[in-house]
């Protein structure tokens, strides 16, 4: 603003100076003519001056939304973390104050509401289209691609791998409208499903449930594929614990080969199973690799046997800068591919050999899936995923 006071103020006493030399008689003319063509280079120091302050207003405006992207997911990712936790400690904390009632309310309401997420939920449509998903979407970005229609008259299983260290595409996808999954799959409900520990933690159960997740275990899905109606997809992130503690930059495996309780869950519902590959969900968090047989590995398998999560030493960047070590995940595009669904009949009590069969048929569906679309989002047409 100041440059452009500046710049009119030139002008204003270039047209004095204008004036002034008009009343000359014999060099007027000339003067006049002079003073003119300054007036007139300076109107353009004016144009000038407008770009330069259009230009900075744009460059803050962009500064600030990329402020708004950073916080939108470090917000996701400390929910994640310590929300549970902190939450917990505070309502313990305040049945020692004067404010005891707050916490025995929450916690009367709590009992009432304990099997709720096991019905799949309360979901909120006005929390899954809150603005931060969509700067949580844009600062990788995330992109959902849809490959086939799915049918309102069936249920589905999605399979979503790689798990990487926080399923950032699958929550961000289909716990959120951020990538418009209701627009593109209209007439399907997605239930994101997560660790059951989850669901007992107090305020965190909410904030998830809010955004249609669910526990990921049997009698859940039983209910969601046999009492919720049709149009139901479950997404479950096959890989699990095991998956996360594989996940790099670089790297694109999944552990499959001997996970097949979806694929029996699948059979007993006649839910048909939907191979979903995220391409760049590894690429987001650096972390530490433990070797097989290492005193690390063995702390991660035992959290993982008993608590149902395995620790992950992991960074991102850091929350003012790409250059430091932080929670932030680095912004790195995230497609997911969602394949063709795997027509899957209904048997009450399906054999071993079913279950091998589709299982097997889903394990190719997801290695094609994989080849037709590497090459679209930055890898080489040799690159081979891995499937332990």
């Amino acid at each position: 603003m100041k440059t452009l006071i500046a710049a009119y103020s030139g002008v204003l006493r270039g047209e004095r100076r204008a004036e002034a030399a008009g009343s000359e008689n014999k060099n007027g003319g000339s003067a006049l003519s002079r003073e003119g063509s300054g007036r007139w280079g300076t109107g353009s120091s004016i144009l000038s001056a407008l770009q330069d302050i259009f230009s900075v207003t744009w460059l803050n405006r962009s500064k600030v939304e990329k402020q708004l992207q950073v916080i939108s997911v470090l917000q996701w990712v400390l929910s994640f973390l310590v929300l549970g936790i902190a939450c917990s400690v505070i309502l313990m904390y305040t049945f020692c104050t004067d404010c005891w009632l707050i916490a025995v309310l929450y916690f009367t309401w709590l009992a009432f509401d304990w099997n709720t997420p096991k019905k799949g939920g309360r979901r909120s449509q006005w929390v899954r289209n809150w603005a931060v998903w969509r700067y949580f979407r844009d600062y990788f970005p995330i992109q959902l691609v849809k490959t086939h229609n799915l049918l309102t008259t069936r249920n589905y299983i999605f399979g979503y791998h790689p798990h990487g260290i926080m399923g950032l595409g699958a929550f961000c996808n289909f716990s959120t409208e951020a990538t418009e999954v209701s627009k593109k799959f209209p007439g399907i409900r997605p239930y994101l499903a997560t660790l059951a520990g989850n669901f007992r933690m107090p305020v965190l159960r909410e904030y998830l449930m809010s955004g249609g997740i669910c526990p990921v275990n049997r009698d859940t899905i039983d209910y969601l594929l046999s009492k919720n109606g049709s149009g139901n997809a479950i997404i479950i992130v096959v890989g699990g614990a095991a998956e996360s503690l594989s996940s790099m930059p670089g790297k694109n495996a999944v552990t499959l080969r001997n996970r097949k309780g979806f694929v029996k869950l699948a059979l007993r519902h006649g839910a048909d199973l939907v191979p979903t590959y995220s391409f760049g969900e590894n690429e987001v968090y650096k972390q530490v690799i433990f070797e097989e047989g290492s005193w690390g590995r063995w702390v991660q398998k035992k959290f993982q046997k008993y608590i149902g999560f395995a620790p992950c030493i992991f960074h991102g960047r850091g929350l003012f800068s790409s250059d430091t070590w932080g929670l932030v995940p680095y912004s790195k595009p995230i497609t997911t591919v969602v394949g063709e669904p795997i027509t899957i009949p209904k048997l009450e009590h399906p054999t071993q050999k079913d279950i091998d069969l589709y299982h097997a048929m889903y394990m190719e569906a997801l290695v094609k899936l994989f080849d037709n679309h590497k090459t679209k989002f930055g890898l080489p047409e040799t690159e081979v995923l891995e499937v332990n």
